[in-house]
């Protein structure tokens, strides 16, 4: 079987064919590009990505793919974003590329890159190829250009793969990503799972490196969102609000890390609101969900509830407040030792007395807390942390012993996100709070001593936020 690089591209009712007279005339007088490449300057942290990964698996050889371009409809693709683990033990962007860490008889692994070639303007196919070609979709870095560029111990074609495969002893693989590598590799091995497991466990604990890249991330959705407040009197639509912060995205960053909630209104209460068709109210609230990706695809994760005006009424004051409470009372439980799941108890019991306190819950603040009513939770559905990282909902196929049954420790960067909800045909809710969401969303590092608020320059309490509007929309 060959790989799919190898495979002729599709051909479209609208395609021509090349005469012979034009492929020849096309592969001549080039000038000779330069091969030299500089090494990527954090390839060294790459390297002892790997080896944290080798050393797991001492005599396995590992397979690891980034995956390919998808299609968005019939012949376009939607922009390539490389595999997360392949992405964090190598720093290579590029589409189809496959690693292999190869087991040595002294111990350790030997790293092997397979890439697309690039045989520059020597081969037709970099004119009739729309799907690789150079002239449709821009040159590839190359093999042995590869090999210097992500510092592995030798680069090879992508061709050379199902060879590799063939000889491979132990083979494991990190399946999901390429179905094409998939086929090359057989049956499945129960330690398949075993790598993935492996992978989202090491990236639980950022490295130093990780955690600049998240603060960059941070600082540029902090704009992404000022953006959107100067925009704010003059917009009409969720739709203006969300293409503004793509525009702050792309400018700075490789792409949005997720889907963008803009949602006003009723909206928010709906908690993954990503239509963002609906119309602004001066007298709503918008809660902004969004983040930056990075051209590092580090992403961040921030949310603010905005009075759309500028101020909040009573009301949503009132509403906001009893959020940024239970935020604040969250924070104090990211520690490290405390388990993970301690600054949700913290949230939820500051919510819960507050919707007691204002007669929603018609019950003991114990009651609604007791694991088998959780009465609460038709306010606020969603637990307020999730890891943090190259993915949004980073590292999620750790062990739930390690992630959310398990322990906080130095390294890990999580949310902080509790919010309050309440639908517009809730009965059970006074009018008067009907049709209000609001989420408080900050980004933090746990450090030996507690936790570093990655996203502290973002206003958060209510003065703050109708303050920071006020002096960005001057």
């Amino acid at each position: 079987m060959t790989y799919d690089s190898e495979k002729q591209p599709q051909k479209n009712a609208y395609d021509t064919t090349a005469p012979d007279a034009l492929k020849q005339f096309m592969v001549q007088q080039w000038k000779p590009r330069s091969r030299k490449v500089a090494p990527l300057k954090n390839a060294p942290v790459h390297a002892k990505r790997r080896d944290l990964l080798s050393k797991l698996f001492p005599k396995d050889t590992l397979l690891i793919p980034t995956g390919h371009e998808k299609v968005r409809a019939n012949d376009t693709v939607y922009r390539f974003r490389p595999g997360s683990d392949f992405f964090w033990l190598t720093g290579n962007l590029e589409p189809d590329g496959v690693l292999a860490l190869e087991p040595l008889a002294e111990g350790g692994h030997r790293s092997v890159l397979f890439v697309e070639p690039n045989p520059g303007k020597t081969n037709e196919t970099f004119f009739t190829d729309r799907r690789k070609g150079e002239l449709w979709v821009g040159p590839r870095l190359g093999v042995e250009e590869s090999r210097v560029r992500f510092g592995v111990d030798e680069a090879r074609p992508l061709s050379a793969l199902g060879d590799a495969i063939a000889a491979a002893q132990n083979l494991t693989v990190l399946r999901g990503l390429s179905p094409e590598t998939e086929a090359l590799c057989g049956a499945l091995n129960p330690r398949d799972g075993e790598l993935a497991m492996a992978l989202s466990e090491l990236r639980l604990y950022k490295d130093a490196l990780e955690v600049q890249e998240l603060k960059k991330a941070i600082a540029s959705t902090q704009r992404g969102f000022e953006d959107v407040i100067r925009g704010l009197k003059r917009f009409g639509s969720e739709r203006e609000v969300e293409g503004t912060f793509f525009m702050r995205a792309r400018t700075e960053g490789h792409d949005v890390g997720y889907g963008t909630i803009a949602a006003s209104g009723q909206h928010a209460c709906t908690l993954h609101w990503t239509h963002n068709d609906g119309k602004l109210k001066r007298s709503d609230l918008l809660l902004l969900d969004a983040g930056v990706e990075g051209n590092s695809l580090y992403t961040a994760d921030i949310t603010r509830t905005l009075p759309i005006s500028g101020r909040f009424s009573k009301v949503q004051r009132e509403v906001y407040e009893a959020v940024y409470e239970a935020q604040a009372a969250a924070f104090t439980g990211v520690a490290p030792g405390n388990d993970f799941m301690e600054p949700n108890r913290r949230a939820m019991a500051s919510l819960t007395a507050w919707l007691v306190s204002r007669g929603i819950l018609r019950c003991s603040v114990e009651e609604a807390l007791d694991d088998k009513n959780q009465l609460y939770k038709r306010y606020t559905l969603h637990n307020v942390s999730h890891m943090l990282g190259l993915d949004v909902h980073d590292c999620a196929k750790a062990r739930q012993e390690s992630y959310k049954l398990g322990r906080l420790k130095p390294g890990m960067v999580l949310t902080v996100e509790p919010g309050l909800y309440f639908q517009d045909d809730d009965l059970t809710v006074p009018a008067k709070y009907r049709g209000i969401g609001v989420r408080i969303e900050d980004d933090v590092l746990v450090t030996a001593k507690g936790f570093s608020n990655l996203s502290k320059t973002i206003p958060s309490s209510a003065d703050d936020v109708e303050r920071w509007m006020k002096r960005v929309s001057r």
